[in-house]
């Protein structure tokens, strides 16, 4: 790469309980961002179905210079959206998407093409 943006890693593969992302170790559940990405590890920030995806979950994404976030809600949108991590994404001026895992990943690969996106992507329920 000639210039000094750093491109957020494209999702290859998508099925039940698993991901293909360029560059990264095949997967379940992963956080993506400008320069890379890795495994997405709940229990690192204590997220379950409910209340969903925590502030802290999206914070990692937002240092590697993320603008635009994708967060997936699972295949069969088990998953919620913490309102406080939405409040923290408004707050910071980011444009966030959600939506079904599947879709979601749509999204940030098209998104990938033009913007430093990050997202976190649950490849099951």
């Amino acid at each position: 790469m000639t210039d000094d943006r750093k491109t957020s890693p494209r999702i290859l593969a998508i099925s039940w309980g698993h991901m293909d992302v360029e560059g990264l170790t095949p997967g379940k559940d992963f956080k993506l961002y400008p320069g890379g990405g890795r495994p997405w590890d709940w229990s690192e920030t204590g997220t379950q179905h409910r209340p969903g995806v925590q502030p802290a979950d999206v914070e990692e994404l937002l240092a590697y210079g993320t603008t635009v976030v994708v967060l997936s809600r699972g295949m069969q949108l088990q998953l919620e959206v913490d309102p406080r991590t939405l409040a923290l994404l408004e707050e910071r001026g980011v444009t966030v998407h959600v939506a079904e895992t599947v879709e979601a990943v749509q999204t940030y690969n098209d998104l990938a093409l033009t913007q430093p996106v990050g997202g976190l992507f649950h490849s099951t329920c």
